[in-house]
């Protein structure tokens, strides 16, 4: 991942009415495992990664890196949510000569249904646009991902494109930042 630029890493926690954001620890790796290796969780997403493999390769304090917040519920993680600059070789028509920051998360099954998602990718989309208030942030799903459509339109995010893209029609959103009235 490039740099997020003006933002701050890793900033103090961020509390929402339920749940803590947080830079990962050595605590989460099981979680981390959960997440890469269930089916459910990446239904859309390509599938799972081996567990086995999981295991071997990822490190004590997994996925430590700026933009990447471990979502907390009473102590416990239950999810990631990230705000990640896209690379040159992924770049979409939105902000093409530097990459547009986009959004991604993962839950545990078991988070699901709850409103976690929604809460916590608000909370990071909040912290993203007071260090960057001037960027636009797109975030990628398959239209086949209800539960993720809902949440990108809950979210603010309009849609931009659909595509094609391994093997299922991709949809891609972007959140405009607000510009306060002159």
């Amino acid at each position: 991942m490039t740099e997020l630029g003006a933002v701050a890493w890793p900033p103090a926690p961020i509390r929402t009415e339920r749940l803590v954001l947080r830079a990962s620890e050595a605590r989460d790796r099981a979680t981390f495992i959960e997440l890469f290796t269930s089916p459910e969780v990446n239904t859309y997403l390509g599938g799972s990664r081996p567990r086995e493999e999981c295991e071997r390769k990822l490190p004590e304090t997994p996925e430590r890196r700026p933009g990447l917040f471990a979502i907390e519920l009473d102590g416990a993680m239950i999810g990631t949510v990230e705000l990640n600059r896209r690379d040159a070789e992924h770049r979409s028509h939105v902000r093409p000569d530097v990459g547009e920051a986009e959004l991604g998360y993962l839950l545990l099954p078991k988070a699901w249904g709850h409103g976690y998602a929604a809460e916590a990718c608000a909370a990071a989309l909040d912290w993203f646009a007071d260090g960057l208030p001037d960027e636009p942030v797109v975030l990628y799903t398959q239209t086949a991902n209800g539960r993720s459509m809902r949440l990108a339109a809950t979210l603010g995010f309009t849609e931009v494109e659909r595509f094609q893209a391994w093997g299922a029609e991709q949809w891609m959103g972007v959140r405009l930042p607000v510009t306060p009235p002159a």
